[in-house]
């Protein structure tokens, strides 16, 4: 099978809304819908076949099918999500691999945000604005004007953010994103609005160990030569109909449709994709097309 269409899990964290549903056509009963795990092999939100196993159970069925540059991770190396930011998420940090190996064991979190919508005047929160001192960082945390020193980037639908590990950051309120990411779920808040939890009681902030993970400076500036990002993990490539490719051995082909509607083909196989549709198609499997009115995101490692 060359290509699988992928089913998310989804997650109702208390800033999403109901985009993801009305616009991206996840079907989930969950309200609020922050997130879908569009592609995943994550133990927290796998993604599922149409037979109701998991990606993860296909890739261990079918050894080689992610291809030969994913043999140097010990485990599937990415993890692909939409986003929708109803309010404001937390000021939050990931930590780097060697950190979070050591301490959360589990890989860090490098990842890149690609803007799908946004409301007029929205913005988030990417790196410092100047260099500060840990001093001074743990004193604005605890003082509540850490948002004073942080570098807050109006943003527009196309946009697209680079974020390493230690990076501080946060979408705000009005954005909906996808986003790509190694394969990690180990998130520091710093900061969380005084919100509280389903529980009633304030979410877990992670001061100590953000405190020492963060770059307190401003973010460095990326320059991927018309690619929206490419690091060790992953590259990806804005695309729309009309585009051709080839799933080389190297790496499989994830596809995820941000916009319109078309269809997919690779060899005899050939599939409907909708605005919200997640395919991977298979390491090795050669030419594959991009038909109609629609825009994607392509992603290999």
């Amino acid at each position: 099978m060359a290509i699988l269409k992928l089913t998310p899990s989804c997650k109702d964290y208390l800033w999403g809304g109901s985009r993801l549903r009305t616009d991206f056509g996840i079907k989930s009963d969950l309200d609020p819908l922050a997130e879908a795990w569009v592609l995943s092999c994550h133990p927290d939100g796998p993604s599922y076949l149409s037979d109701g196993s998991t990606l993860a159970d296909y890739v261990a069925a079918h050894p080689g099918c992610l291809g030969t540059d994913c043999a140097k991770f010990e485990q599937f190396p990415i993890l692909t999500k939409f986003i929708d930011a109803k309010n404001n998420l937390s000021i939050q940090v990931h930590p780097s691999n060697d950190y979070a190996l050591k301490n959360e064991h589990q890989y860090g979190k490098t990842e890149m945000w690609y803007v799908l919508d946004c409301e007029p005047g929205a913005f988030l929160y990417y790196g410092f604005d100047h260099e500060i001192s840990k001093e001074e960082f743990a004193e604005r945390i605890q003082n509540n004007t850490l948002t004073e020193v942080l570098n807050a980037v109006p943003v527009h639908k196309g946009d697209c953010f680079f974020i390493p590990s230690g990076t501080l950051h946060a979408i705000c309120k009005g954005i909906v994103v996808a986003e790509v990411q190694q394969n990690s779920n180990v998130t520091y808040r710093v900061y969380d609005y005084g919100r509280v939890g389903a529980d009633g009681k304030p979410r877990a902030l992670h001061i100590a160990k953000a405190l020492e993970v963060t770059l307190r400076e401003p973010p460095a500036k990326h320059d991927f030569g018309g690619q929206l990002a490419k690091c060790d993990y992953f590259t990806v490539d804005a695309v729309q109909g009309g585009f051709f490719g080839v799933a080389e051995e190297k790496s499989f082909v994830s596809v995820l449709i941000t916009e319109g509607a078309g269809t997919l083909t690779c060899g005899e196989q050939k599939q409907d994709a909708q605005k919200g549709d997640s395919f991977l198609i298979e390491a090795n499997s050669g030419a594959y097309a991009l038909q109609g009115g629609c825009k994607a995101l392509i992603t290999t490692v």
